[in-house]
C-alpha cells in the first residue's frame, strides 16, 4: 500500500482572516514586551529594597524576577526567528 505524498506551503493568503491573526500576533508580542518591562521593573526595585533591608529573600527574589523578566523578552524577539528555523529544520526530514 503507498501512501500519498502531502505538502505543506504555509501561506498568509491562503486563507481569510490571515492579516487579522497577525495582527493578533503582533498585538500579544506587544503585550508580553509590554509585561517583561512591568516584570523588570518590580524584579529591580524588589531587588534594591531586599539588599537595602538586608533581606536576602526579597532581594534573591528581585533578581530571579529581572532575569525571568529578561528571558521572556528574549524569547518574544527571537519567537519568529525560531519558529521559522525549526520549521525549516522540520521540511528537510524524510
Amino acid at each position: 500500500m503507498l501512501l500519498a505524498g502531502v505538502s505543506l506551503n504555509p501561506s498568509t493568503s491562503a486563507l481569510p482572516g490571515a492579516s487579522v491573526l497577525q495582527q493578533l500576533a503582533n498585538g500579544l508580542g506587544a503585550w508580553a514586551l509590554i509585561g517583561s518591562l512591568i516584570a523588570l521593573l518590580l524584579g529591580a526595585l524588589m531587588w534594591a529594597i531586599g539588599s537595602h533591608t538586608q533581606n536576602m529573600h526579597q532581594s534573591s527574589a528581585g533578581r530571579r524576577a529581572v532575569a525571568t523578566s529578561l528571558a521572556a523578552a528574549v524569547l518574544v524577539g527571537a519567537a519568529p526567528a525560531l519558529i521559522n528555523f525549526f520549521f525549516s529544520a522540520g521540511l528537510r526530514v524524510h
